[in-house]
């Protein structure tokens, strides 16, 4: 049974399994990375703003502290600016103000003017700044630690870079996990097609040449093709057994006939002679033909070779009008039944086509080079013929004779080559990997 592999452009056109999951898993990666990140960010907001108020707060309650002790060692009551002298203080800013609003102290970072002219408790917001302010006894006066808005936005944004990066990493590594997952589980498909490929359905052992399943949703495609492939090599064993019995239904009457045709030949008049001939040469073209379909039949057996002298068997061959050269005790390996049905093809060719002579010669083992003095063909018909034989789509272009040397040729794990030439029509006949 012979199968073509799709060409490049059916296997482009063709969508492919492993490629659309990969695609999928990949976008729904990125979605689901993207989602993962917003929701952390939403989440980490609100924790980042929490942490960042508390430590607002302890900030307030310790720079309080040191504040009330400056004012206790008689710091004076106009503004004084305080370098930071912390950590603490390289991020917040703070101010001290007095009951009626007027700025005591204030930090470096802090501004000029206070935030609040009444005293306000708590957190409160400023365009530019997040604000806590402590009361500092019961003269009035307010402390007011604060962080820029800026700051804090900051934060929020490491927070969800950091938290949507890890979400992506984790999706793009769950892809990568996925798609050698994908690839690993479409193996089986891969290997179900090479073992396609190399079956050759000749009517035995089909129930196992592909295998048990490797995947439990191929069971199904198994057995669907073994039961074809049982339906396939019962219809081959069919007509093998129908060329077996057409063989001898049709070339024993065909022999009987040549014979009393020998035979009325020599006891007949003179005037019917050549009309006896004539029927002579067509019962020979007859049983060519009756060959050459038989050879057809048998193209999927194995062929039963051995050595044929071709000398001797183009010699039985009928060529009315052919002059025949063949050098004597050429020899090759092949079916002479095969053999002799695509030799006998292409001298009615070459008679039909105007030829008169015709040569055959063994060039290499196994390969013999047929060459006739006919008109041939031009060179674009010849690669378009060439093209449909080595394609193996035998079609009305392509002709009975060709068809079934070429198929002939295959039986033996060969080829039938049209080989260029400037006169006539000449050949090449492959024979297969047969030959001493």
């Amino acid at each position: 049974m012979n199968a073509t592999r799709p060409s490049s452009g059916e296997g482009a056109a063709a969508p492919s399994i492993r490629s659309r999951l990969a695609n999928a898993l990949l976008v729904w990666s990125l979605v689901w990375g993207s989602i993962i990140g917003l929701a952390v960010w939403l989440a980490a907001t609100h924790e980042v703003d929490e942490l960042l108020d508390d430590t607002l707060r302890s900030s307030s309650e310790l720079l309080a502290s040191l504040a009330a002790e400056a004012i206790r060692d008689g710091l004076p009551a106009d503004v004084a600016e305080q370098p930071a002298t912390s950590s603490q203080g390289q991020r917040f800013a703070w101010q001290v103000t007095a009951a009626d609003g007027t700025l005591l102290m204030r930090s470096e970072r802090a501004p000029a003017s206070p935030w609040h002219r009444t005293p306000d408790a708590g957190f409160s917001d400023l365009p530019q700044w997040r604000i806590y302010g402590l009361p500092m006894g019961k003269d009035g006066l307010m402390l007011y630690a604060a962080q820029t808005q800026a700051e804090r936005q900051e934060a929020r944004a490491d927070v969800a870079l950091g938290a949507w990066l890890a979400a992506l990493a984790v999706g793009l590594l769950g892809h990568a996990w996925l798609r050698a997952r994908v690839r690993a589980e479409l193996q089986p498909l891969n290997t179900l097609s090479q073992r396609l490929t190399a079956w050759d359905v000749d009517g035995t052992g089909f129930e196992t040449a592909l295998g048990p399943a490797e995947r439990r949703e191929l069971a199904p495609v198994h057995y669907a093709i073994e039961t074809l492939a049982g339906r396939l090599a019962a219809r081959i064993a069919n007509e093998r057994a129908f060329a077996a019995h057409a063989a001898h239904a049709l070339r024993t009457p065909l022999a009987g006939i040549d014979a009393q045709l020998a035979v009325a030949l020599k006891e007949c008049p003179l005037p019917l002679r050549d009309r006896l001939q004539r029927v002579r040469g067509a019962a020979s073209r007859l049983q060519s033909v009756v060959a050459a379909l038989l050879g057809v039949f048998r193209a999927g057996e194995k062929p039963r070779l051995q050595e044929v002298e071709l000398d001797a068997m183009l010699a039985r061959l009928p060529a009315p009008g052919l002059e025949v050269h063949v050098a004597a005790h050429t020899r090759v390996v092949a079916d002479p039944d095969l053999l002799a049905a695509a030799l006998a093809n292409l001298l009615d060719n070459a008679r039909r086509h105007g030829a008169s002579r015709i040569w055959v010669e063994s060039t290499t083992a196994g390969t013999l080079r047929i060459r006739d003095d006919g008109p041939g063909v031009d060179e674009s018909k010849r690669r378009s013929l060439q093209a449909a034989l080595d394609a193996e789509s035998y079609d009305e272009a392509v002709g009975f004779g060709l068809t079934m040397v070429d198929r002939v040729a295959r039986a033996h794990a060969g080829r039938l080559r049209l080989v260029p030439t400037n006169e006539g029509f000449m050949v090449e006949l492959e024979l297969g990997p047969h030959q001493a």
